[in-house]
């Protein structure tokens, strides 16, 4: 997979892929898209974003086929704290077959090692265990569940499981591992 910046022209491919899904949307907050016009709104946006040092948004291509399949990104960086938060959509048609849990595992690695965040933490909805079960394949750990954490598009109250990982778990995972590597 490669983490790339999105461009005006995916828009067609945002939006049927993942955007105008209400399977993806039943998981976000914001509904999902009825116009093209709508993406087009959103990546003009994104893309208006770029030159900021701290944004970091990426699209997730395939390598072998270079389609593009969701969105991963990095946000609410918090200078007094040294934390920030991470969110991803995939396409349903990419689902349970490890593309997330790679991006996010690229993504934990970039805020840990190039943006030196202290935290990353993650929400999901208790009524998607398998985004919970990305967090916890990339390293995140379960801090708690959060009752009524969002209101979705559908005006359903949605309790949230909230995960993290510290700078200092991902430094000794990564030692863990090369030390292992090593044997």
């Amino acid at each position: 997979m490669v983490l790339r910046r999105l461009t005006l022209s995916d828009a067609e491919a945002i939006f049927d892929r993942w955007l105008s899904d209400e399977r993806v949307s039943d998981n976000r907050v914001s509904p999902a898209h009825k116009f093209i016009s709508e993406t087009v709104k959103k990546l003009e946006t994104i893309c208006g974003q770029y030159d900021n040092e701290d944004f970091c948004h990426w699209g997730m291509e395939l390598k072998a086929s270079g389609e593009l399949i969701g969105e991963i990104d990095l946000y609410d960086f918090d200078e007094q704290t040294g934390n920030c938060e991470v969110s991803y959509s995939v396409g349903p048609n990419w689902w349970n077959k490890g593309y997330a849990t790679e991006a996010l595992r690229e993504v934990v690695r970039f805020a840990f090692e190039t943006m030196n965040v202290h935290k990353i933490s993650a929400a999901h909805n208790t009524d998607n265990p398998s985004s919970g079960k990305v967090m916890l394949k990339s390293g995140m750990r379960q801090e708690g569940i959060v009752r009524d954490m969002i209101r979705n598009a559908k005006n359903q109250y949605k309790d949230c499981a909230i995960y993290g990982m510290l700078q200092a778990d991902y430094e000794n995972s990564n030692t863990r591992s090369n030390s292992q590597g090593d044997s």
